[in-house]
């Protein structure tokens, strides 16, 4: 079931063209990322979908016009307020969507020992690593229980070591429970090892140029059969974004719906 459309979305501000007729589509269940250049209005589409801005075209949730009430979003940052404890971060988003603290603490807490937490619900922030703080963010993120995730780079602040092992965890959290996510990043390789399509779109005013399935099998491993798969569609990718004539797959009939 198809659960997020667009249709032809286009951003302008003033005489800047930043997003010049965006259409994609997610299913449920899906994980979807869009990559491309720097600059070319990613952020600005996860702007058009929460309501944040208004723009030209359509834009439809499970069929009917979009209300931006239906994602969870995770920002590029944690975000964690350092004068609230790990747990108080975590029931945030239950609070401002008027649950009581009890009752968002008695729902956040059991999912403590799942994200890595385990003992450290009433630590302050700042005695967190990297990436126990984006863990806390995102469990912050799916307690809400929306019908989709938005992430937009969330582990692009992280050093190498801590960024691949998040990207592990969060394919590994994806599997068990199959979450319809949006990723916005840059970086090639967590595109490939997190997704089941990407959108790859130009440089600005943003147009997908190509959709690419990724056809590996999850679990996603590290053997070598599985590596070499991987790099080979890394390698395809990289040469769209550096304007390379050679495709790697035909986009889908639903690209361009």
């Amino acid at each position: 079931m198809t659960r997020l459309e667009l249709r032809n979305m286009r951003k302008n501000f003033g005489a800047l063209e930043v997003l010049a007729g965006i259409s994609l589509h997610v299913e449920e269940g899906e994980f979807v990322s869009i990559l491309g250049p720097s600059g070319a209005g990613k952020s600005t589409l996860f702007q058009l979908l929460t309501g944040a801005i208004r723009g030209e075209g359509e834009m439809r949730f499970d069929g009917a016009p979009l209300d931006g009430a239906r994602f969870a979003f995770m920002p590029q940052r944690d975000a964690l307020m350092p004068w609230r404890r790990v747990i108080d971060n975590a029931t945030l988003g239950l609070e401002v969507q008027g649950m009581k603290r009890r009752a968002a603490r008695e729902r956040v807490a059991p999912l403590f020992a799942e994200f890595g937490l385990a003992g450290f619900e009433r630590a302050w922030p700042a005695e967190l690593s990297g990436g126990m703080r984006q863990r806390a963010a995102l469990l912050r993120t799916v307690v809400q229980q929306r019908d989709m995730l938005l992430l937009d780079e969330p582990f692009g602040a992280l050093d190498a070591l801590t960024r691949a092992a998040m990207q592990r965890w969060l394919e590994t959290m994806w599997r068990n429970h199959r979450w319809t996510a949006l990723l916005i990043t840059h970086d090639v390789r967590e595109a490939v090892l997190l997704s089941d399509r990407i959108y790859v779109l130009s440089a600005r005013p943003a147009r997908v140029v190509r959709e690419v399935a990724v056809p590996l099998p999850r679990p996603r491993t590290e053997s070598t059969a599985f590596a070499r798969k991987a790099a080979a569609i890394e390698a395809g990718i990289l040469d769209i974004l550096l304007g390379a004539a050679e495709p790697i797959s035909r986009p889908s009939d639903g690209e361009n719906r």
